[in-house]
């Protein structure tokens, strides 16, 4: 099993919360009940720029098409190449529906 730093009883419950959600609709009122408006958009950012990274996007390509920093690029292909593997199993699955 996976251990995380951020493993906690709160943050299975969450996860657990995540997992119980049936379709996109769901999905968008837990979030905006859940998290602010800037968090959702800056997990949504991170996705796309691991996704752009898979594709071969340069940096410069990146920040042009999402605006993020430099430094979230850096910190998102860090985890591609070197993380648990969320990203990438995440981005696999959505590739094959």
């Amino acid at each position: 099993m996976y251990e995380s730093k951020m493993k906690s009883e709160e943050t299975d419950h969450l996860f657990q919360a995540v997992l119980s959600l049936r379709d996109v609709e769901e999905c968008y009122r837990f979030f905006d009940d859940l998290c602010t408006i800037g968090e959702i958009r800056a997990m949504s950012q991170r996705l796309e720029v691991a996704k752009m990274l898979r594709e071969g996007k340069t940096f410069s390509q990146i920040s042009a098409a999402t605006g993020v920093s430099s430094a979230t690029i850096t910190r998102v292909n860090k985890c591609l190449s070197y993380g648990s593997n969320g990203y990438k199993t995440v981005l696999e699955r959505c590739e094959k529906e």
